[in-house]
């Protein structure tokens, strides 16, 4: 067994393995423990109280975070006409409809996120399965299926986290960077999980919120009371 760094000893002794923190305290020891010439992102692996067998219970959704999230989004665009210079004016990186389509197919995947116009649908169901897989297919429920393109555009330029439950019922997602300081990095984790549990599906039963954990890219991870966000 490798052994630990002293970098890596010492971000340990700031932390309790059995501890739950409170989300203000978590974000505080998160800030506290970077140490890489890196500035490394700040992620939340969230464990619900569902069944994502079940699509009702396939909880997804996106919400826009105070601070952003630290970093630029490469926006794909699927749109037509005035709706494609719309995206393009926004700021999107990509724009197109069949030849997007075609890129796609051809192995091009240069941006994280996608939208689209809902016309566009049909030309973005020939490369569902190529989306899909990568968490970037459009979807009405998180809002990138939407005419309204050029605000989508910038809200997720300005840096909107998307959420999406995996097989296992582990949402992962980023809140931030290390350079955010605490306070950023608990004000866009507080918006994040109040968005989580207002996706909770009506037939979730038990514990939704069951166990979460924040940690850096390199960091050891903080163990979170869940319990105030459960009331």
């Amino acid at each position: 067994m490798a052994k630990e760094g002293k970098r890596i000893k010492a971000q340990r002794a700031k932390v309790e393995t059995e501890k739950l923190y409170d989300l203000e305290k978590a974000c505080e020891i998160i800030a506290s423990t970077a140490s890489c010439k890196f500035d490394e992102t700040v992620d939340i692996a969230l464990t619900l109280g569902v069944d994502p067998r079940k699509a009702e219970q396939n909880v997804r959704g996106s919400v826009p975070l105070p601070h952003g999230l630290g970093k630029s989004i490469k926006v794909a665009v699927f749109a037509k006409g005035e709706k494609a210079q719309e995206a393009q004016e926004a700021g999107a990186d990509i724009v197109g409809a069949e030849d997007l389509v075609e890129k796609i197919k051809g192995g091009f995947f240069d941006f994280e996120s996608v939208i689209a116009t809902p016309d566009m649908m049909v030309q973005v169901g020939k490369v569902g399965k190529l989306l899909g897989p990568k968490g970037l297919m459009p979807s009405p429920k998180i809002g990138t299926v939407t005419f309204d393109v050029g605000a989508t555009v910038r809200s997720i330029k300005a840096g909107r986290t998307e959420f999406r439950v995996e097989k296992t019922g582990i949402v992962h997602a980023p809140v931030g960077k290390a350079s955010f300081g605490a306070k950023k990095i608990y004000e866009n984790l507080q918006a994040l999980m109040t968005a989580i549990n207002k996706a909770k599906p009506a037939t979730s039963k038990g514990i939704y919120l069951q166990k979460a954990t924040l940690a850096l890219t390199m960091g050891p991870g903080v163990k979170l009371d869940l319990a105030p966000l459960r009331q």
